[in-house]
């Protein structure tokens, strides 16, 4: 999603509302450790797998699809994607690819070695973020609404509306599956939204204020936005539109 700037007030779900009210467990951070991430990337989505991460960025005229070295942020493979589309979420599926884009209706199947096209679908929303829970895809299109695929014909086949004590979460974003919750980057605000995928309910929310420094606000940074989450070593990843540095955080309970 590109980025305008407004003010708002607080309303159900936003970041304007007082954590410490909500009747749902708040998580600060701590820093583990912090890498190179390109500043140009406007970053839709993130993967991580074996070491490395797969990336979809956006903007018209430059949105593409990434492997990058997690270590260094070095780009090992690059796919742009054709001018009219606006890049957005990404996933891996088996040895697939799937992204999104935000509003042409089309999202593309890979191969996630070669990074060759092999099959595009249509879906009747915007797309935002995706992930999934080993049988079902997950996308979400900027509203309180997460839309569960069948990932081999891409039919939706449920939906839940995402809310927390104040009524509807909206905004919701990049998307990751992680021990069974689904984290949401809600867009414009600092915040990650842990969901439950059976009743839609936030079961917690995930408070990312001032990680990035005042030297690395000296870059055009955007918006919080890229979840990744390393199964093997049990890591979580977070990143944002623009940002010079990726981070590796753990989660500390308020």
């Amino acid at each position: 999603m590109s980025t305008v700037i407004f003010i708002f007030t607080a309303f159900p779900g936003s970041s304007a509302v007082s954590p410490k009210s909500e009747a749902v467990p708040i998580y600060d951070y701590k820093i583990v450790s912090a890498y190179p991430h390109d500043p140009g990337a406007f970053t839709q989505g993130l993967i991580f797998e074996k070491g490395v991460l797969y990336e979809s960025t956006g903007i018209r005229g430059r949105s593409s699809l990434r492997k990058v070295e997690l270590q260094s942020g070095k780009v090992l493979q690059f796919l742009r994607l054709p001018n009219q589309f606006f890049g957005e979420g990404i996933t891996l599926y088996g040895n697939k690819i799937i992204q999104l884009t935000w509003r042409s209706r089309t999202g593309f199947v890979y191969d996630k070695n070669s990074f060759e096209l092999l099959n595009t679908f249509t879906y009747p929303t915007e797309g935002w973020g995706i992930t999934h829970d080993d049988t079902r895809l997950i996308m979400s299109d900027g509203t309180s609404v997460l839309h569960f695929l069948n990932p081999e014909n891409f039919k939706e086949t449920a939906r839940i509306e995402v809310a927390d004590a104040y009524g509807p979460v909206e905004r919701l974003n990049e998307l990751e599956y992680i021990h069974g919750e689904i984290y949401a980057n809600v867009w414009q605000t600092d915040r990650i939204a842990r969901i439950s995928p059976r009743t839609g309910q936030v079961t917690g929310w995930i408070e990312l204020a001032g990680l990035l420094s005042s030297d690395d606000r000296k870059y055009p940074v955007d918006v919080l936005n890229g979840i990744a989450y390393d199964t093997e070593a049990d890591r979580l990843f977070v990143t944002g539109k623009l940002w010079p540095k990726l981070f590796e955080i753990k989660l500390v309970f308020r």
